[in-house]
């Protein structure tokens, strides 16, 4: 950590001489001296231990710099550049205002071909990109004023052979010229060249899916993996088939004068029209109240055998506690959940599997929130323990043949608030849903409603999932992949997938922000993303816990790189489970990541295929499970706590479980990453 450099002890002086007013700010009492009166000297100076408890000069206190939201220490970049054995002298300076205000570092070196993008090389190694400098001057000697100091009015403008870029090269055609602006939009960069690389430049998979969508927009298509392994603007343009045509998802024809359902209505899922009557006799109000029916995804069927094989709660049960000033607020919080479900198919939605031949997915055209209240007496217990235990997914679960999927348990507190607590069924959303939920509640909270875009159906990512790879794209793949795996890799010999979650427990941790630089400093060197690291460091762990080179985990996949039109704004169950295999050895670090990359690559290109497929690809015996640990990389962004906002309202606790039983989530928050271990 980087700290101003105070002095203490025999040695500090009573003050400056003459100087009354210098003397009060800089000669403090010394909390830390034994000895009454003593003083300390607030320096000015920057600086912080080194590993051999030496201390590293970083600068002046006052070369500290905002930019970007970001406070910079001008002296820590001057360090670092120090290092390199070009450079005999550098100064850092910020120039401009507002947002244009940017790092320019001044060098004095020989004159070297490649000195500008070897510096900027060298400092993405060590620091953030944040404080990576734009541009790079070379001098010959630093100006100096007559008494010896820098002297910082007399450094020159940088020209334009001090900024480092990817050869710079304009768009050249029509298809280069949108990617950069759809580019330039979404990762905050004004230019963008044709040699510009994707991840480089700060983008990751939650950008990828929102470029992805805008091009379908204007009708264009591309290829996730040539995204991930090629992610240059002008390899991304040349897989662009402008001729493709993008499968529409044909129209729900079931209406609101439809009288009988038959099997023609129905094209998403194979049903006899005994299967349809003994669907719509299980529905309150009939075939009035049926909107659509169509088949559960691969990750839903997977989440409904977990729910029928649990005999005592459920670990696809999600828990959110919340607390409330008032009654009406609450009750102002609750009708704008029951707007957001009136809006969205998935949240109006059943599942139902007893006597069909296939599991379905029934959209009720009508549902009322259930809302349960509950008197409490506090000389049981603290009311929200009481709620707590009373709610508990390890003990609670829902009917899932009874939409919707998702429940209020209130009660009041002995101080006169409110709790909240809301049960939701995992089957019907995922990491995404929540934070398009609580962003829409909190809209029709604060009564903008009405600026909501039109909500996407998720029968679009059914319909794309039936019309996309078939078994007889998907098994070859995954054949290929596992086929001479025959041992899993189980970490300390876990190997028990079928479990409730009942006896799982939970840890968290926010990595240094050091070791979180440097991470990210190396993905963008290599032009990879983030989360291809982390699924190599993730191999790692697999291969220590287990003893296996040859590792096969879980990896939980977006599920909207290939999830159809609008579905990047799309609630529902997108998200997939699939199996990806790292052998650890052989390679360099760098080849490794590489080679991560270029595997996840071609694995989206199959993110809705059924896990039960892959395990039958491989050469592990029936009955034993393909792997037992689970990645789970999210990107959370700002909107993700909007409900947190809203007035007299505040989150308590969130509960999720997984029936892994070793797993790792991955919380990218742009400027930091959070680790939770189950």
């Amino acid at each position: 950590a980087i700290g101003e450099l105070y002095i203490g002890g025999a040695g500090v002086a009573r003050g400056y001489l003459n100087r009354p007013d210098l003397t009060a700010e800089r000669f403090l009492p010394d909390p830390f001296s034994d000895v009454q009166g003593g003083r300390m000297f607030k320096s000015g100076d920057l600086a912080r231990y080194l590993p051999d408890g030496n201390l590293l000069f970083l600068g002046r206190n006052d070369d500290q710099v905002k930019i970007r939201g970001y406070r910079i220490e001008l002296g820590e970049i001057e360090a670092q550049l120090s290092e390199h054995a070009l450079v005999r002298e550098t100064t850092v300076i910020a120039l401009g205002e507002g947002a244009n205000k940017r790092l320019i570092a001044y060098v004095v070196a020989e004159p070297t071909d490649g000195l500008v993008l070897a510096l900027r090389s060298h400092l993405s190694s060590k620091l953030p990109e944040y404080m990576v400098p734009a541009a790079f001057v070379r001098l010959n000697e630093l100006p100096l004023t007559p008494n010896g100091k820098l002297d910082r009015r007399a450094l020159p403008d940088p020209g334009i052979d001090s900024f480092v870029s990817q050869e710079y090269e304009s768009p050249q055609n029509g298809i280069e010229s949108t990617l950069a602006e759809i580019w330039s939009e979404l990762l905050g960069i004004e230019r963008i060249g044709r040699h510009d690389n994707f991840f480089m430049l700060g983008g990751h998979s939650l950008l990828a899916v929102q470029m992805i969508e805008r091009l379908r927009r204007i009708g264009l298509e591309i290829s996730i993996r040539i995204l991930f392994s090629t992610p240059t603007l002008s390899a991304l343009a040349q897989s662009i088939d402008k001729n493709l045509i993008i499968m529409e998802t044909p129209k729900n024809l079931i209406t609101l004068d439809t009288t009988k359902i038959t099997p023609e209505l129905l094209p998403f899922v194979d049903f006899t029209q005994d299967d349809i009557d003994l669907i719509v006799n299980q529905v309150e109000g009939g075939v009035a109240n049926i909107q659509d029916i169509y088949a559960l995804s691969p990750l839903q069927d997977g989440i409904l055998f977990h729910h029928i094989m649990a005999t005592k709660g459920d670990p696809y049960l999600l828990a959110k506690r919340m607390s409330f000033d008032n009654r009406d607020n609450l009750d102002r919080y609750l009708d704008a959940v029951q707007k957001v479900v009136d809006r969205h198919d998935v949240l109006r939605t059943a599942i139902i599997w007893k006597n069909l031949s296939v599991s379905a997915q029934v959209v009720l055209r009508h549902v009322t929130l259930p809302i349960t209240e509950l008197s409490l007496d506090p000389l049981d217990g603290t009311i929200v323990d009481q709620i707590t235990r009373l709610t508990d997914p390890r003990e609670h679960r829902l009917n899932l043949t009874q939409a919707p999927l998702i429940r209020f348990i209130v009660t009041q507190d002995t101080d006169g608030s409110w709790i909240l607590v809301e049960l939701f069924h995992h089957i019907v959303g995922d990491h995404s849903t929540s934070e398009f939920m609580e962003n829409e509640i909190k809209a029709f909270h604060e009564g903008r409603g009405e600026t909501l875009p039109q909500p996407q159906p998720f029968r679009n990512l059914i319909s794309h999932i039936r019309s996309g790879p078939g078994i007889e794209v998907q098994q070859p793949f995954f054949t290929k992949m596992l086929a001479d795996i025959d041992t899993p890799a189980l970490p300390y010999g876990l190997s028990d997938v079928h479990r409730d979650g009942v006896d799982i427990a939970e840890s968290h941790l926010i990595l240094p922000q050091d070791l979180n630089n440097r991470l990210r400093s190396h993905a963008k060197r290599m032009g990879v993303s983030l989360a291809s690291l982390c699924h190599l460091a993730w191999a790692q762990v697999v291969s220590r816990t287990s003893g296996n080179e040859r590792v096969v985990f879980g990896t939980v996949l977006f599920g909207r790189m290939q999830g159809g039109s609008g579905s990047d704004q799309a609630m529902g169950l997108f998200m997939n489970t699939l199996p990806i295999r790292i052998d650890v050895g052989g390679l360099s670090v760098e080849e490794s990541v590489r080679r991560t990359q270029d595997d996840l690559a071609a694995l989206l290109e199959h993110e809705h295929a059924p896990l039960a497929l892959a395990q039958r690809c491989s050469s592990i015996p029936s009955g034993t499970p393909l792997f037992s640990s689970l990645l789970n990389f999210l990107h959370n962004t700002v909107q993700s706590s909007e409900t947190s906002d809203i007035k007299g309202m505040k989150v308590i606790d969130f509960q999720e479980r997984t029936n892994y039983p070793f797993s790792i989530s991955v919380e990218d928050g742009g400027d930091t990453l959070g680790l939770i271990a189950q």
